[in-house]
């Protein structure tokens, strides 16, 4: 032991931190996904081959060496949309690429403000959902799979009146629409006005609980809010929505964003 240590170099504690970081890296790609559990199922196959192969059970072995090819073709083929949305996630951690995403982020925002206008002038009730860090796995999950770019004539599709679709809250990663017609838990606060709908309930009970961005329009008044942290924004014209989204989705610079807009009436959700 002591003779491996003696031959230890720098290069070698440099390999170790590469691969450290590799195996790190790969981690947080698939945090949050299905593919993770298989992932680790797929660990637990390789250690018991080896556990079986140190006992001398070859047959054992051979049975879980061949199932190990096997499990890693189910993981590319069942979690394809998953691996392709951990492999985008990690190439936004370069800042080269994070440049290039502000256009993304510009076109989302412009959507997303042109369809909440389009549809307050049409009295059209809506929720959009801005997933950030929290994962909103269970919301997803409660609603009906989508996985569409981001545009404005598919989400005023789903929130048409006549749509199956337009009953629940639309879920938007990056500029992807994934999941439409989703249930979103209710705040408890004793302390949010009474004239408030189903809908701004929902945003609210929903950014208590996660640090996603809900926009809502009001089916009555065709008001425009944004909801975030618990707090909402309302009475929103497209100039101020769009200069709050700008400000929540930019990276922090070290002071605070988030500015309220002036002339929306901001209540907050918590005591």
């Amino acid at each position: 032991m002591w003779a491996t240590v003696a031959q230890f170099r720098w290069i070698d504690a440099v390999d170790v931190l590469i691969v450290a970081f590799a195996v790190y890296q790969l981690l947080l790609m698939f945090k949050g996904t299905k593919a993770l559990q298989m992932i680790l199922g797929l660990a637990l196959v390789y250690l018991a081959s080896r556990v079986a192969l140190k006992g001398g059970l070859l047959t054992l072995n051979w049975v879980l060496q061949n199932l190990l090819g096997v499990w890693f073709l189910l993981i590319i083929i069942l979690f394809q949309p998953e691996l392709r949305r951990a492999l985008a996630t990690f190439g936004l951690r370069s800042r080269l690429i994070r440049a290039f995403a502000r256009h993304e982020e510009a076109h989302m925002i412009d959507e997303i403000v042109r369809t909440a206008t389009s549809l307050a002038g049409k009295k059209t009730g809506a929720i959009i959902v801005l997933e950030r860090e929290s994962k909103l796995s269970d919301s997803i999950d409660s609603g009906v799979a989508i996985d569409a770019r981001l545009s404005r004539r598919l989400l005023e599709s789903i929130f048409y009146p006549g749509s199956p679709l337009h009953d629940g809250a639309v879920v938007i990663q990056g500029d992807r629409v994934v999941a439409a017609s989703c249930f979103l838990p209710l705040t408890l606060s004793p302390d949010v006005s009474e004239e408030l709908g189903t809908r701004h309930r929902a945003a609210i009970g929903l950014t208590e609980e996660t640090d996603a961005i809900v926009i809502v329009v009001s089916e009555e008044t065709g008001s425009v809010s944004l909801v975030r942290a618990g707090v909402i924004s309302q009475g929103l014209d497209a100039t101020a929505l769009r200069r709050l989204l700008g400000e929540l989705l930019e990276p922090p610079r070290g002071g605070a964003s988030g500015a309220k807009p002036k002339g929306a009436a901001v209540h907050s959700a918590a005591a």
